[in-house]
C-alpha cells in the first residue's frame, strides 16, 4: 500500500529530528525527558505565538499526544512556536486549566468535555478532532463472578462519579434491569468510585470485585488475576466509541486558527505513524509514560492494553451524543444542548489535504 501524505510527513519527522536527540533516545533505551524536541533555529512562529500549551493524561488512551510529543510531531508542525505540555490525572482539572488559559488545546475524555461545555453555557471549548476509540473493559474476580448476571450484588469500581466509564457502567447496569442510585452508587450492584491509580490495590484487598475501567488499568487488574468479562466496544455499532477527543478553548481557536491547524495536522500525522508502526509507537508511548510518571508499563500490561485501542481522527460524534444521553438517563446530567460543541472545519481541511475522507459532527456543529 503506498504511503499516505500524512504518513510520508510522519516519517520525515523522524528523519529530521536533531541528531543529538536521536542519539540519546534509541528504541529500547531508558526513559528520558525530551522536553522536548528543540525549536529549530530560525523557524517562523505560527500566528506570532511564542508557545502553544498542550494538555493530556498519562494514559494509553491519550497515546496520540504521548507519541506526538515523544517523536516530535507537534514541534515539527509548530515550527518556531514552542510546544509546551502539561499532564493531568482527571478531566475537571484539565477543563479548569483550559478555562484559566493555562493550556490552549487538550486531549480529554467525552464526559469532561460535555460537562465543561454545558457548565459554561457553550462558551468555553470546542471539540476539534478525535484521537482514540475503545480501550475500556469490565474486568472481574473470576472466583466471584463468572457470568454477566453474577455482577448483580457485587462491588464494581469506576474511576470517578460521573466520569466516562462511570456513566457507561451505570447505563449498562440499567440495561440489565438493575436499579442503582447514581449519586451514592448503592443498589442492585454497588458502584465504588475508585481512582485508577489505586484500583489494583483495591482489587487485591477485596474492596472491589471488579471494575469498569480504561486501559491500562484494565490490564493492570488482569495482571493481578482478574478476567475480562466484557469489552465495552462490543456494545457499540461497528465496535467504535469515542474515548478521547481533542478540545481547544474557543478564544484560542478564534484568535489562532493556524496554530490549531498545525496541532491537528500533527495529530493526523501521529495517528498515521502509530497505525503504520504499532510496535514502535507502543514503545514511544511507554517511554513518554515513563518520563511523565517515572515508571514504564510492563509488557504484560501494555501489550494487551495497546491492542484494544484504535487510534483515529474521527471524533465519532454520534457516540458522544449517545454518551450524553446515558448520563441524562442516569440522572447525572440535565438534558444538554450540545449544538456547537464541535468545530471540525480545520480537521476536515487537514484530512482533505491528505486525500482522506472528511468526518461528521452528527449535527452538533456550530450554526
Amino acid at each position: 500500500m503506498p504511503a499516505t501524505p500524512a504518513l510520508r510527513r510522519a516519517l520525515a519527522v523522524i528523519a529530521t529530528l536533531p541528531l543529538l536527540a536521536l542519539a540519546a533516545c534509541g528504541y529500547g533505551s531508558q526513559a528520558k525527558d525530551l522536553d522536548d524536541v528543540q525549536v529549530a533555529a530560525g523557524a517562523r512562529k505560527i500566528d506570532g505565538l511564542d508557545a502553544v500549551r498542550i494538555g493530556y493524561f498519562g494514559n494509553l488512551t491519550h497515546a496520540t499526544a504521548l507519541v506526538g510529543r515523544e517523536k516530535g510531531f507537534f514541534q515539527k508542525e509548530l515550527g518556531g512556536t514552542e510546544a509546551k505540555y502539561a499532564t493531568f490525572n482527571a478531566g475537571p482539572s484539565e477543563i479548569e486549566a483550559l478555562n484559566s488559559k493555562s493550556i490552549d488545546i487538550g486531549w480529554i475524555g467525552p464526559s469532561p468535555a460535555i460537562n465543561g461545555y454545558v457548565k459554561s453555557g457553550g462558551e468555553n471549548l470546542r471539540i476539534i478532532g478525535g484521537s482514540a476509540s475503545g480501550g475500556v473493559k469490565l474486568v472481574v474476580n473470576p472466583e466471584k463472578i463468572t457470568s454477566l448476571k453474577d455482577v448483580k450484588g457485587k462491588r464494581i469500581g469506576t474511576p470517578q462519579l460521573g466520569n466516562t466509564q462511570d456513566v457507561a457502567f451505570l447505563n449498562w447496569a440499567a440495561e440489565q434491569g438493575w436499579e442503582v442510585d447514581a449519586e451514592s452508587g448503592k443498589g442492585d450492584v454497588s458502584v465504588v468510585r475508585t481512582d485508577n491509580k489505586i484500583a489494583p490495590d483495591a482489587y487485591k484487598s477485596g474492596s472491589i470485585d471488579g471494575a469498569w475501567v480504561p486501559e491500562p488499568t484494565a490490564s493492570k487488574l488482569v495482571a493481578e488475576g482478574a478476567k475480562v468479562l466484557l469489552d465495552e466496544a462490543d456494545l457499540w455499532p461497528d465496535k467504535k466509541f469515542v474515548i478521547t477527543n481533542i478540545i481547544v478553548s474557543q478564544e484560542f481557536l478564534e484568535k489562532h486558527p493556524k496554530a490549531v491547524e498545525a496541532v491537528l495536522r500533527a495529530s493526523v500525522e501521529t495517528n498515521a505513524w502509530i497505525n503504520a508502526h504499532p510496535d514502535e509507537a507502543k514503545r514511544a508511548a511507554n517511554e513518554r509514560l515513563a518520563a511523565d510518571t517515572g515508571k514504564p508499563l510492563p509488557a504484560e500490561v501494555i501489550d494487551p492494553a495497546w491492542k484494544s485501542i484504535t487510534f483515529l481522527d474521527d471524533p465519532l460524534a454520534a457516540t458522544l451524543d449517545a454518551q450524553a444521553g446515558h448520563a441524562v438517563q442516569a440522572g447525572l446530567l440535565d438534558e444538554p444542548d450540545l449544538t456547537g460543541i464541535y468545530d471540525l472545519t480545520l480537521l476536515n481541511k487537514v484530512l482533505a489535504a491528505e486525500g482522506g475522507a472528511t468526518v461528521d459532527d452528527a449535527g452538533l456543529g456550530a450554526r
